[in-house]
């Protein structure tokens, strides 16, 4: 059977991959643009073997770069997360690591005016559709192009890379209108079982419960975890019902049904631990200890937009994370380290002046260009 091409770049950025389109380079005919996104990472085989993902949700995504709809942005982006063994494309979400990526792909395309070639670093405005929210990115240049090299080390990622930052202005309420639409806590009632969660619509929007609340320490190996059905049953019947009562759908069924968004988290205050690769990890080190489920398997690191997330929901006053953070002094606006099954994330956020909200979040990222050129669509 023949095929068709379609021009496409593949960036990583942060612990996350994806395909990159030019809106004008894809069909118009919305079922043919779903089959080339599902084609291309391949959603039909757990495996992706037919495709470029790989098999897992921070690598099963796809980004399209379209000219900016709003006033002061470079460039808008939609972003989709892809199945994995399921014909899925949902664009309620967004993705916290590719931002960066979004920032080199601008850049690297010539959609940024790059007068002053000598400069080091250039600010890109980009606006995502899917949660309507402006993105600055402060992206490192080199030769007219996106720098790829330098000496931040950021975890999840080996070698080092050039330093992107990234600060996402007033990113609450970007799904549900509000912040915190279920307040700082509240309980849900699981078939019997009451449970204590914290919704926060913060980038994403991500349902917290604490690792207590489900009998565990928090800091298991994912392999471990991942073998318990039972939990991770429960942990999708948490997020479902959570769904629910923030209004982003109607039935839990429908809530099933869209597994992107919201995402969930179990959070620990901060204890001794290992990580994925054996690094030890001591209490001192972190303010708040998590780990993250996304498109129903537990992170290998923890997603960007989760980071973002987290970090405002410590900050938030009677948030679960605001509860079980440590090494805290109250302040509005700090840094909050969060660690994760591959180590520490950094990550800058600031609530608004009256503290009930949040201002910015803010993260640093490596990105870089992996390849561009035609992919292949089964007609």
């Amino acid at each position: 059977m023949a095929q068709f091409t379609v021009p496409c770049s593949v960036y990583r950025g942060g612990t996350s991959r994806g395909l990159f389109f030019h809106q004008k380079d894809l069909p118009q005919d919305p079922n043919l643009q779903r089959k080339v996104f599902l084609a291309g990472i391949d959603a039909y085989n757990v495996s992706q073997v037919n495709g470029l993902g790989s098999g897992t949700s921070h690598t099963s995504k796809v980004v399209v770069i379209s000219p900016p709809s709003v006033e002061g942005a470079d460039v808008d982006y939609t972003f989709y997360q892809i199945g994995i063994g399921e014909e899925i494309v949902d664009d309620k979400g967004t993705c916290g690591n590719l931002m960066a990526a979004v920032g080199a792909f601008a850049v690297d395309e010539g959609l940024v005016d790059l007068a002053d070639h000598e400069q080091e670093m250039v600010e890109v405005s980009v606006f995502n559709t899917n949660i309507g929210k402006m993105i600055k990115l402060q992206v490192p240049v080199i030769d007219g192009k996106a720098k790829v090299s330098g000496d931040y080390l950021m975890p999840g990622v080996y070698p080092s890379g050039a330093k992107f930052i990234v600060d996402i202005l007033e990113p609450g309420g970007g799904k549900t209108g509000k912040t915190l639409p279920l307040g700082a806590a509240s309980s849900l009632f699981i078939g019997n079982k009451k449970v204590d969660v914290s919704f926060v619509d913060v980038v994403n929007p991500f349902v917290y419960l604490s690792s207590r609340s489900l009998g565990i320490k928090g800091i298991e190996p994912n392999h471990e975890l991942s073998m318990n059905q039972q939990l991770l049953k429960e942990l999708e019947e948490i997020r479902s019902h959570s769904a629910v009562e923030a209004g982003m759908e109607k039935t839990v069924v429908e809530a099933k049904l869209a597994p992107a968004v919201p995402k969930l988290a179990i959070v620990s205050e901060p204890q001794d631990y290992v990580t994925s690769d054996g690094k030890k990890i001591s209490k001192e080190e972190v303010d708040i200890v998590a780990k993250m489920v996304s498109m129903g398997r537990f992170h290998r690191t923890f997603a960007g937009s989760g980071l973002y997330n987290l970090a405002a929901a410590v900050l938030l006053p009677g948030t679960l994370p605001n509860q079980l953070a440590q090494n805290m002094d109250n302040r509005k606006n700090q840094v909050v380290r969060i660690g994760h099954p591959e180590g520490i994330a950094e990550v800058r956020a600031s609530l608004t002046t009256d503290g009930h909200d949040v201002a910015f979040v803010g993260l640093e990222r490596t990105a870089r260009r992996i390849m561009k050129g035609d992919l292949y669509i089964p007609r």
